[in-house]
């Protein structure tokens, strides 16, 4: 096997994860950060949120914006039932957070990061290991980067997809990439239902590469 086919099929059996985009620089505070400290961490670092660490290192809870938001009028009671008290309580990351805190592990899929943000409408994710020890972060910013990649690139490792399918003939099926967008068109050969299988399985792994946003498959010129 020539070096590139030896990249390629490494590049195809091993898609970026979670480690290959989150960001290791971590802005994060102890759960007595009071609110005005995490309201201007959040615009000073134009995050949208900060994960709160006990002991310095595992995380027990996130504070948002939406946390933040949400905190406004019971930080009124807070006060007003505080003044009555002659003192003053400001509320701390430790009552702000949410609690216990969404999280993923440093090898879980790009497409698994997605789904879990979408179920729990967030913007970012710390990334945990062994007993939620904090090695970094994920946004959502950081895992539209994997669509940035070059068209070239997706169309070099769809045609070796293609031509390592055991087609009659993989030059039967021509590729373009456009915007992410593979489009294959294939010569139609009546009869060849183990082909057609065959195809169908291979759109399915060509949807796994990094950076593909749509696959259309065309027929005669005709999308299908």
């Amino acid at each position: 096997m020539s070096p590139p086919d030896a990249y390629l099929e490494a590049r195809l059996h091993r898609h970026r994860r979670v480690e290959d985009v989150m960001t290791t620089a971590v802005v994060t505070v102890d759960r007595l950060a009071p609110y005005k400290e995490i309201a201007c961490l959040l615009a000073e670092h134009r995050i949208s949120s900060v994960p709160v660490l006990t002991g310095g290192w595992q995380v027990i809870g996130v504070v948002s914006e939406t946390d933040l938001l949400a905190a406004q009028d019971h930080a009124v009671r807070r006060r007003r039932s505080a003044v009555r008290r002659g003192r003053h309580a400001p509320l701390t990351a430790g009552e702000l957070m949410t609690t216990p805190p969404v999280t993923l592990g440093p090898d879980a899929s790009i497409q698994a990061a997605t789904r879990v943000m979408t179920a729990h409408h967030l913007t970012s994710l710390p990334v945990t290991g062994a007993d939620r020890e904090l090695i970094g972060i994920v946004s959502l910013s950081d895992l539209l980067r994997v669509f940035l990649r070059p068209d070239a690139d997706i169309l070099r490792e769809v045609r070796y997809l293609l031509d390592e399918t055991p087609f009659r003939d993989p030059a039967d099926v021509t590729v373009t990439v456009r915007h992410g967008i593979v489009t294959l068109a294939a010569v139609h050969r009546p009869g060849l239902v183990r082909g057609q299988d065959l195809a169908q399985a291979t759109i399915r792994l060509i949807w796994d590469v990094d950076g593909v946003v749509d696959v259309v498959k065309l027929n005669g010129g005709r999308r299908t």
